[in-house]
């Protein structure tokens, strides 16, 4: 049978809406803070400027900060940005001259993230709904792209990527952590929800 995406979507919504009510729940991946700071080797000081209730909720598997600088006055958009941890920090890092945008597909992520940017009145960053093989932005608007960890989960790769240099500026950088495999995945394998999910 093939992947029915929308199926796909709709069970990797559920898994991460879990993350983000419940991100001590115990999944087959690891969550929050100590993990981002002691695995992957997020600084603590940036750590630090994100609040404790979004940090819980992190799902990473890398540190796109460690693949290159970004600098004030910059626009970075966060695909897949869940709690927005890496939004967070993004915004810090452009300061009041640049912009960060996170952009998830999860409705409850996408709440908590909004609330707590509300709460500190953050205004050089937002959240967008949206997929990352249909960025809501316009051509070449974005300095740079990150991404942790989501784009593995996306059935369309390609399409993803090609989205991503449509809103790049000429220029722009991309910096990644994500899951990756060695062989061909077999096709009753990417067929399989489950597998996806789990």
């Amino acid at each position: 049978m093939p992947l029915d995406v929308e199926v796909l979507r709709s069970e990797i919504r559920k898994v991460y809406a879990d993350v983000a009510t419940d991100p001590e729940k115990g999944y087959h991946f690891h969550t929050g803070p100590v993990y981002a700071h002691e695995r992957l080797g997020y600084p603590q000081e940036l750590l630090d400027r994100v609040p404790a209730e979004v940090s819980a909720s992190f799902a990473g598997v890398g540190n796109p900060f460690s693949l290159g600088p970004i600098l004030p006055g910059e626009v970075v958009l966060d695909i897949g940005c869940g709690a927005g941890i890496d939004s967070f920090i993004a915004a810090g890092l452009v300061g009041s001259t640049g912009q960060a945008i996170g952009l998830d597909m999860t409705d409850a992520m996408l709440e908590k993230a909004t609330t707590w940017q509300q709460r500190l009145g953050l205004r050089q960053f937002e959240f967008r709904k949206g997929l990352a093989e249909e960025i809501p932005l316009d051509d070449s608007s974005v300095d740079l792209v990150i991404s942790n960890g989501v784009i593995n989960l996306t059935p369309d790769k390609a399409r993803v990527f090609r989205e991503v240099h449509r809103v790049l500026k000429p220029g722009g950088r991309l910096q990644v952590a994500d899951i990756t495999v060695q062989k061909e995945i077999p096709a009753a394998a990417k067929e399989d929800v489950a597998i996806w999910t789990a």
